[in-house]
């Protein structure tokens, strides 16, 4: 996405709270803590992510089928354009595509992981068992603040992988975007069609940004029978 104009006044929508409870939210069946090795169908031969995965501090405690795509065509078709450029990851959750990226581009600036404060804790425990400290760093980011936070720059490459479960959250969405996206920014948005919101959210992003489908993958055929979009 590349800046185009202003949407129409997010205001209201702005004011909600981003704490999402389960009464709202269907979880799947929660599973205990656990580390996946993922190689993301061999991409990672020579060092596999180590993953943690615990679901007691909500849904992004697991990864989910939109990272793992955008992870592979990343690691596919954008090794040498990532290692140079300054990467942020919004909703992050345990840190799957930031982290996949640290390990496989080996990128010469700091790898930022965002996320709420309840998955900080993982995202930095995931950030040790792979040894990536000095190489990515997890920060605090609640949308719909107002502003973005000081220590998460407007980045060249901003990523974000089915980030959003609740409908409130589009709106803040919309706002972080626009508070992160600047004039030489891409971002690499990948999510699962669950909802009308999901495609409303998208409509509404088109009015704001320059919107275009990721037509270069592989796996695209495959991945569009799920209903995920990137």
């Amino acid at each position: 996405m590349i800046p185009d104009h202003s949407p129409e006044d997010e205001s209201d929508d702005a004011e909600l709270s981003l704490t999402i409870s389960e009464d709202f939210v269907q979880s799947p069946m929660h599973k205990q803590s656990s580390t996946t090795r993922i190689d993301f169908d061999g991409l990672l031969t020579e060092q596999p992510l180590l993953l943690l995965e615990n679901l007691s501090k909500g849904n992004g405690g697991m990864s989910w089928p939109a990272g793992h795509v955008l992870a592979k065509y990343l690691l596919r078709s954008k090794q040498s354009m990532l290692k140079e450029s300054s990467i942020v990851e919004l909703g992050s959750g345990g840190g799957l595509v930031g982290l996949a990226i640290a390990v496989a581009c080996r990128p010469e600036k700091l790898v930022r992981i965002t996320d709420q404060a309840s998955m900080l804790l993982l995202m930095q425990q995931n950030i040790d068992l792979n040894g990536l400290e000095g190489k990515v760093e997890a920060s605090i980011y609640d949308w719909g603040a107002g502003n973005r936070p000081t220590d998460v720059p407007v980045p060249d490459v901003l990523l974000a992988a089915d980030c959003v479960y609740f409908e409130p959250a589009f709106p803040l969405l919309l706002q972080t975007l626009e508070e992160m996206i600047g004039p030489k920014t891409v971002c690499y948005f990948c999510f699962k069609r669950r909802r009308r919101a999901d495609m409303h959210f998208l409509k509404a992003a088109k009015k704001a940004f320059v919107v275009e489908d990721v037509d270069d993958d592989p796996d695209r055929a495959t991945y569009a029978r799920e209903n995920i979009h990137l």
